[in-house]
């Protein structure tokens, strides 16, 4: 029963318009203005849009337009702001993660005196003045690059 009450409804909502009759609009010899659904026979009549009025769009100022393109290059300057921020965000993860294996490969280095090294695609272990070289080579790395990141 609801669903028909509801269709029932917007069907009557919906033909409204459609059953409408159309408004003619006439002016009688003594300059009188009328208005009727029927027309008559022997005057000059004029058909009334009864549509909804849709008011016309009103042209930017100067200063609305400047608005508009300020807003317009504040977003742009806010995407770009992001950009930079998350291109930081991943060269600073980038460096942390160079920072954190570079310490481990010291560790690895002070750690153990048989340190086998990847030379040319075949293990060779290092000797002692190697080993020392590297670890020189490491800290400089470490002091340069690693001091800010933990």
């Amino acid at each position: 029963m609801r669903r028909l009450a509801t269709i029932t409804s917007l069907l009557l909502v919906c033909s409204s318009s459609i059953l409408a009759a159309p408004i003619y609009k006439w002016v009688d010899a003594q300059g009188t203005t009328h208005f009727g659904s029927e027309p008559p026979a022997n005057q000059k009549v004029e058909s009334i849009n009864t549509k909804v009025f849709q008011p016309p769009v009103p042209e930017k100022t100067a200063g609305q337009a400047a608005a508009e393109e300020a807003r317009k290059s504040s977003n742009t300057q806010a995407d770009i702001d992001r950009e930079v921020r998350k291109q930081i965000a991943e060269e600073e993860k980038a460096l942390k993660k160079y920072c954190s294996e570079i310490r481990y490969n010291l560790a690895q280095l002070e750690n153990n005196p048989r340190v086998l090294a990847d030379i040319d695609g075949t293990p060779t272990r290092l000797s002692e003045e190697e080993r020392q070289a590297r670890i020189a080579e490491i800290k400089t790395a470490i002091n340069e690059r690693c001091t800010d990141i933990k």
